[in-house]
């Protein structure tokens, strides 16, 4: 449940973050280490805007579709920096493009190793028959 202050802004403790989200305290550390979150401080109590929860969800998302740190915090970077929307949107449409340009070429390989694995593999299949056919006719004999 998130926390409302005095100045009506709603903020959120980590644990609400973690549970809401379905990421561990030590996720939300490591994104706040590598600068894509900053919380306020209560004491010793990391306290997170809304600004925050946004850019936790971004992050786990940008992290879904394969992104890394660092080009999650570039994406960041662009859309603190810049006002200027469709110009963030055609850096995040780019990035999605080399993005699945990059998933077609790994499936593409995965299936010509497939093939590979399925050829040698019924080749074993073959030559084991073929010794266990050859065993059972010296046993006849």
């Amino acid at each position: 449940m998130a926390l409302v202050r005095s100045t009506m802004s709603t903020t959120y403790t980590i644990s609400e973050l973690a549970k809401e989200f379905g990421v561990t305290t030590r996720t939300i550390r490591f994104y706040e280490d590598q600068g894509l979150l900053s919380p306020k401080r209560d004491g010793t109590t990391r306290v997170f805007s809304s600004r925050d929860r946004v850019r936790l969800k971004l992050a786990l998302r940008g992290k879904r579709l394969g992104f890394s740190i660092a080009e999650i915090r570039e994406l960041f970077e662009l859309y603190d920096v810049s006002r200027d929307e469709k110009k963030q949107l055609e850096e995040f449409l780019s990035r999605l493009d080399r993005r699945r340009a990059h998933l077609e070429q790994q499936r593409e390989d995965i299936e010509v190793m497939l093939n590979e694995i399925n050829f040698f593999a019924n080749q074993c299949r073959r030559l084991l028959k073929g010794k266990v056919d050859g065993e059972e006719s010296k046993a006849a004999a």
